[in-house]
């Protein structure tokens, strides 16, 4: 594979050569870290028909708890009307929410430069940095073929950022036979963004007007 060309042609690379598989093969597994529904909506839709998907709700940044229930519960609900989400059997695992957990990760209490930071800053880098890492190490744990995440499906998001910490995840894990790989993505192109809010209209998905942080809340608007 081309390690220059835009990450949704590198993932058409890899979707190809799954699917070309003569005699098929089983479906490959794929850990999906997932930040709402909103943002799983267009993945599933995406994916599902190709991999074996179970979604890793992992986000203690987001703030308040009752913000995180919320968008758990979004998902939740779609999962269980989203008609590919029900033929293809996504699963769900949900990991365990404390703030504490973010704010140890980021260190943005001794360092109260990076809270005034707009999105796509080093706080940010931090974010993705902790869940993908936790994604990745549940991957590892469980035996996955393959790990990624939902984020780059927003336009606000840094998908360089994203998949350049996917990549390292990826290679930190090579001395380990079977590690899980990295898939990279780049979701919001080719009209993924705008799938996604055509998907939460047609369900009814209730859709956040901020990242998750505390510090993305104050600056919203």
């Amino acid at each position: 594979m081309q390690k220059n060309l835009p990450y949704h042609k590198q993932l058409d690379l890899i979707l190809e050569e799954l699917c070309g598989k003569n005699p098929p093969e089983p479906k490959k597994s794929l850990l999906l870290h997932a930040c709402c529904g909103p943002c799983s909506s267009y993945v599933i839709e995406y994916l599902s028909s190709i991999f074996d998907i179970t979604i890793f709700f992992y986000n203690p940044n987001i703030h308040p708890e009752t913000e995180y229930t919320r968008r758990l519960t979004e998902l939740k609900k779609f999962l269980t009307e989203f008609p590919d989400a029900l033929k293809n059997k996504v699963k769900l695992v949900v990991d365990n929410y404390n703030v504490e957990d973010y704010f140890s990760a980021t260190n943005v209490r001794s360092e109260p430069e990076l809270q005034n930071e707009p999105e796509r800053g080093e706080r940010c880098r931090r974010c993705y940095e902790f869940r993908m890492r936790r994604a990745y190490d549940y991957a590892c744990k469980n035996g996955f073929d393959y790990f990624t995440t939902t984020l780059s499906i927003s336009p606000h998001k840094d998908s360089k950022m994203i998949n350049e910490i996917g990549k390292l995840l990826e290679q930190g894990g090579e001395r380990k036979e079977g590690s899980p790989k990295f898939l990279p993505s780049d979701f919001k192109k080719r009209g993924g963004f705008l799938r996604s809010t055509q998907l939460s209209e047609e369900y009814g998905l209730w859709r956040q007007d901020y990242c998750g942080c505390v510090y993305s809340q104050a600056r919203r608007g």
